[in-house]
């Protein structure tokens, strides 16, 4: 006899649109310009105290939007976060209707991440809120790309299955993949996108992907989808500065390339200001990492930590770090061999000012000699 189908009872959908918009936000500052009702993220669950946000990003409510889908438009709930390195989010919390099942659950997940209503209204969304906290960014921008994450989050289902129930009765990777063919997929692949799955009572389950979570938490508590959120804004961020060191040495390049030493350089290195450059952008990336680093940090070995480590990774995180780390030391030696060639120049220059008046001295001498 074939089980029964799951019944969420109680669920939504977060859908996550984080944008980087300023290379630093005053989060108190920002505080003071939105609302009094703006508050700090802070992790509920036991033993939280072992994940440690020096500088908790700010969230604050942006009200109600219409948001259209296929079976028409919907009432979503919106809230924004800022990260003091810089990063914005923009979370829409989509209602999952009472008593659906796991098809049309399936559905909705799959029109959702790549919905280009969502994206739309999302970067709405995110261009009211650089108006707003204008008076708290340093170096205001929107860089053109985001990074998007979906969190399928339910409270309660049906008789209430324990994790391993839910397991075996719920193709949770379809779901995490919004795979909307019936047809089952293969084993491996069912196995590559839930291996990193987490439980800390039997009655509660998260499955991590790179773009998407399943989230069974009875409680109720949100510190599973904010850990995510804060990973994926850092991965937002490595994303970013790749981008940037990309641009600034295929600039340096262009410009090494175009200069000429002439006579002028005599005088005046072509190279100093692309030295000088240089080394404002070192000096900005290792502040950059250095807040990004700083905003979680990890003391104990616990279920959270697990949890996010493992998003972490699944989000490919460490080799976007590791390219950035990268590109960070070919900067240092090109900064390295700019400032020689500044300081040979300006060697030569100075050189070649003695020869000057020592050739003067010797001509005033001349001069003195046949008055």
């Amino acid at each position: 006899m074939a089980a029964a189908p799951l019944v969420f009872e109680k669920a939504h959908v977060l859908c996550y649109r984080t944008f980087d918009i300023a290379e630093e936000i005053n989060l108190e500052q920002a505080r003071r310009v939105i609302s009094s009702d703006a508050r700090r993220l802070k992790l509920g669950r036991e033993n939280s105290q072992y994940l440690q946000l020096p500088n908790p990003p700010l969230a604050f409510e942006l009200g109600r939007r219409a948001l259209a889908l296929r079976q028409g438009p919907v009432t979503v709930d919106v809230t924004a976060r800022l990260f003091d390195h810089g990063a914005a989010s923009i979370i829409l919390r989509v209602p999952v209707a009472p008593d659906t099942t796991l098809e049309p659950l399936i559905s909705l997940a799959d029109e959702l991440y790549d919905s280009v209503a969502l994206e739309e209204l999302a970067v709405e969304l995110i261009e009211s809120v650089r108006k707003m906290i204008a008076p708290a960014v340093q170096g205001p921008h929107l860089w053109d790309q985001n990074e998007s994450y979906t969190v399928l989050f339910v409270e309660r289902i049906q008789g209430n299955p324990s994790a391993e129930e839910l397991m075996a009765r719920a193709d949770l990777a379809r779901v995490l993949l919004g795979e909307v063919n019936a047809k089952p997929l293969s084993s491996r692949e069912r196995e590559a996108v839930t291996q990193s799955r987490f439980s800390y009572t039997v009655d509660d389950l998260a499955v991590i992907d790179w773009n998407s979570a399943f989230v069974y938490e009875p409680s109720g508590s949100s510190d599973i989808p904010d850990l995510l959120e804060v990973a994926n804004a850092q991965l937002l961020e490595f994303r970013y500065y790749d981008f940037l060191l990309d641009a600034h040495i295929g600039r340096i390049h262009d410009e090494v390339q175009a200069k000429r030493h002439g006579f002028l350089a005599l005088f005046r290195s072509p190279y100093r200001a692309l030295a000088r450059e240089t080394l404002a952008t070192l000096v900005d990336l290792n502040e950059f990492i250095e807040r990004v680093d700083n905003s979680l940090k990890i003391i104990g070995d616990f279920y959270l930590a697990k949890v996010y480590e493992a998003s972490v990774k699944r989000m490919r995180i460490p080799a976007w770090q590791a390219s950035v780390t990268r590109k960070q030391q070919l900067l240092a030696q090109t900064y390295g061999l700019l400032k020689g060639e500044v300081d040979t120049d300006r060697s030569l220059t100075l050189e070649l000012t003695i020869v000057l008046l020592i050739v003067l001295e010797i001509l005033f001498a001349f001069l003195r000699v046949f008055e």
